[in-house]
């Protein structure tokens, strides 16, 4: 059975605050729906100070979802590390933990936006060394047992869920993220696929004498939408694609490497491009990929747009893949 997602970024350009709320609440009915049928993941993530709304507060959203839902796994993907404050960070997942049953995973990654860290009054070029004391943070605080921090004791409570830890990987495209994760013993989450870095961070584990896993992007990892007519839905929603397409291609610069990454500059381009895809559920079916990613209100896409997807998507798709 290939993993299912559902990814929510609640994008949406020019809305509202009731327009987002409507929005908020349509996710959160969309993440039971899918829970209910099956799907294995809701996935989220965290920009800030984006014009067009996307998403700053992953957890608040993954608490929402784990008190709509009873089984999927919540995986935020990525949090941009270093904006955070190591023990309230502790805190928060530990309580997300035990509120969930363990279904929390959490990817920490250091982000590539600059304009991300001026906001919070962060040293962007500092970037990895706090990056390098979050992790170490997370860990220590985790077991309940006090440690220094910053000069100081402290203990963090309550103690988490999952034993060890609640499910922390390291995310990134560079061999700094791959020695990062290697030397904590923490599992890898390459932002693309990047076999090379696989074996980069494998070859570390052996060196430092740690142990664990990658979970990298398939070299064909495709965004999803599904509708019965793919021309008629180009046509009418292509531009809610795009519009995410070139916001990610703007923040996306020098090194950046990610498995959505996007060079096009108009709907005709993305959609021969093939990152963003309208399939009807058979063609959906026919990917045969190991992981479906379905992204139902991409780009400020319509409620009822992202209902029908998702809809056939969990009723025609799904029992198929199962099958």
């Amino acid at each position: 059975m290939p993993v299912t997602v559902a990814r929510f970024n609640l994008v949406a350009p020019g809305a509202t605050p009731a327009e987002l709320g409507a929005r908020y609440r349509a996710a959160l009915e969309m993440a039971a729906y899918a829970d209910d049928r099956g799907v294995s993941t809701v996935q989220t993530e965290e920009h800030h100070g984006a014009v067009n709304n996307w998403l700053p507060s992953p957890f608040a959203f993954a608490g929402a979802v784990f008190g709509a839902t009873r089984r999927v796994a919540v995986t935020v993907s990525a949090i941009i590390g270093p904006l955070h404050d190591p023990l309230r960070l502790a805190e928060e997942i530990a309580v997300l933990d035990l509120l969930s049953n363990g279904r929390l995973v959490t990817v920490a990654g250091i982000g590539y936006r600059p304009e991300e860290y001026a906001l919070f009054g962060v040293d962007f070029a500092r970037r990895g060394r706090l990056q390098d004391e979050l992790l170490e943070t997370l860990l220590k605080a985790w077991t309940g047992e006090p440690f220094p921090y910053r000069g100081r004791t402290v203990r963090i409570t309550p103690r988490p869920f999952t034993d060890p830890h609640p499910l922390l990987l390291v995310g990134g495209s560079s061999r700094a993220a791959a020695r990062r994760a290697a030397r904590l013993g923490l599992p890898f989450f390459p932002s693309a696929h990047l076999p090379e870095l696989e074996a980069y961070y494998k070859e570390l584990l052996v060196e430092y004498g740690t142990e664990g896993w990658v979970m990298m992007p398939a070299a064909e990892t495709p965004l999803l939408h599904v509708a019965e007519d793919p021309d008629g839905a180009w046509a009418r929603y292509g531009q809610h694609f795009l519009h995410e397409a070139r916001t990610y291609a703007s923040w996306q610069s020098g090194g950046v490497r990610s498995a959505v990454k996007s060079a096009a500059t108009t709907v005709e381009d993305l959609r021969a491009e093939g990152v963003y895809r309208i399939l009807t559920p058979d063609a959906c079916v026919a990917l045969g990929l190991d992981s479906y990613v379905l992204h139902p209100l991409a780009g400020g896409m319509p409620l009822e747009e992202g209902w029908r997807s998702l809809q056939l998507f969990c009723e025609q798709v799904l029992p198929r893949l199962a099958g």
